[in-house]
């Protein structure tokens, strides 16, 4: 008589993904920040759901696809620091899930000063 193994389902949550890719994108040298958006803090108060800030996922059986919005730091190359972005993210999540990423969308929605240079900024506007 010989035994079968039986599998199962492994499924592995948006919530975990998402929390993959953040932090993915903080460790990113030229990141700044993840950005929440308007609607992103609506959802978080209407549902009271933990909303990945600056991080969406569709997660599939086999694949994944992840869409970024991210704030810079100023002087940094925005595409390179876009590319090396989509790079680690997508190594994260493979690597740490099996999942093949099949996209990362990367939306930068601003650029962050250092403290001194905000300060200079807003001398020159007044």
């Amino acid at each position: 008589m010989t035994e079968e193994l039986q599998t199962g389902v492994i499924r592995i949550s948006d919530d975990v993904v998402a929390t993959i890719a953040g932090l993915a994108a903080l460790e990113t040298p030229g990141i700044a920040a993840m950005s929440g958006g308007i609607s992103e803090g609506l959802a978080k108060r209407l549902s009271g759901k933990n909303v990945q800030k600056g991080v969406s996922v569709e997660v599939g059986q086999l694949e994944a696809a992840i869409d970024l919005r991210i704030i810079v730091h100023y002087g940094i190359p925005i595409q390179e620091v876009s590319r090396q972005l989509q790079l680690n993210v997508r190594e994260a999540v493979s690597n740490m899930t099996g999942l093949q990423v099949v996209e990362v969308n990367v939306k930068v929605e601003g650029v962050a000063f250092k403290e001194e240079e905000q300060e200079e900024v807003i001398m020159r506007l007044k």
